[in-house]
């Protein structure tokens, strides 16, 4: 099974905390040479894919990188890769890391990544600003000519929320408002990531996972409990369709305990390639799935943390 996303890299801050260096990277074997320019490279301010996103201070989304601010282009499109994404993590204006999710071209390959933007001086809806869709041209034609007003479809829905949304069986969800033409190509689950900045603009990321290339095999949310003391199962979806609500059910997961908790601990996104180091109930449940690696994004808002987003491979 190919998923969607090919590659996850992750950038911190070096020792001066004015660059950013390789930080780890989820890839299969076929991405070793780009994997290898990686791990060397470094990124200024507003340098390249990460640097821009920490500069930016919301994500970032290329849809192309031949004559662009990216910096491996030649590499990129000798594996094949065709679109990044920059997931900067920010604890109030301070950068933790920038994850970079890259995803590779086929002629089966159906889903998307969006990034969504709202500038309430302008609109009071949310509008695309790019997107990658490999072969769904006409969902792709639809997206860039719809809007959202917040708390419709969803990248409305995530923006009303302020926190990380999982909408699942989409070709029933009417709450999706382009549930039709994702049905046609086979589109079944949508996953949104809000992010606010200071001047009270909105973004929002958006994948859209098809079942022949999922863009992962499970994703969960994890939050705080009311004491924030441990974080507990929100929602999920799984392409085994395990019931994961009754699985978690009284479960919890301690601050610092395996990825999940790590990213609590920490404020820093994580990739692991191998669940078995990883104690938790969570990993547990996926190593018994059949899943080996857990990419874990932290939402944190004024500081705090609101969310943890997992997704496995």
């Amino acid at each position: 099974m190919k998923t969607f996303i090919r590659v996850v890299e992750l950038w911190v801050p070096d020792r001066t905390r004015t660059r950013l260096e390789f930080g780890g990277c989820l890839a299969s074997d076929e991405y070793s040479e780009f994997k290898a320019v990686s791990e060397n490279a470094l990124f200024a301010y507003d340098e390249g894919l990460p640097g821009k996103a920490w500069a930016s201070g919301h994500p970032v989304i290329l849809t192309k990188f031949s004559n662009s601010y990216f910096k491996r282009t030649d590499e990129a499109v000798e594996a094949g890769l065709t679109c990044g994404v920059a997931l900067p993590v920010f604890a109030g204006e301070f950068l933790m890391a920038v994850m970079v999710l890259f995803c590779g071209d086929d002629e089966k390959h159906v889903g998307a990544v969006e990034l969504w933007h709202n500038d309430p001086e302008n609109s009071h809806e949310m509008g695309l600003v790019d997107g990658y869709y490999g072969t769904a041209d006409m969902f792709e034609f639809n997206s860039r000519h719809t809007k959202f007003p917040r708390g419709f479809g969803l990248p409305g829905r995530t923006w009303k929320a302020g926190s990380p949304l999982i909408i699942k069986d989409l070709h029933n969800a009417k709450s999706f408002l382009r549930w039709e033409e994702a049905s046609e190509i086979g589109i079944n689950c949508g996953v949104g990531i809000p992010y606010s900045t200071a001047s009270d603009q909105t973004w929002v990321v958006t994948f859209l996972s098809a079942q022949a290339t999922p863009i992962a095999r499970r994703f969960e949310i994890w939050v705080p409990n009311p004491s924030r003391t441990e974080l507990v199962f929100q929602s999920g979806d799984c392409s085994k369709n395990a019931d994961l609500t009754s699985l978690y059910a009284s479960k919890t997961i301690a601050k610092g305990e395996g990825s999940i908790g790590g990213a609590w601990a920490t404020g820093m996104p994580a990739i692991n390639e191998h669940l078995k180091v990883d104690q938790s109930i969570a990993a547990q449940a996926a190593r018994a799935a059949g899943m080996n690696q857990i990419v874990v994004l932290p939402v944190i808002e004024n500081a705090l943390l609101k969310a943890v987003l997992a997704w496995y491979l």
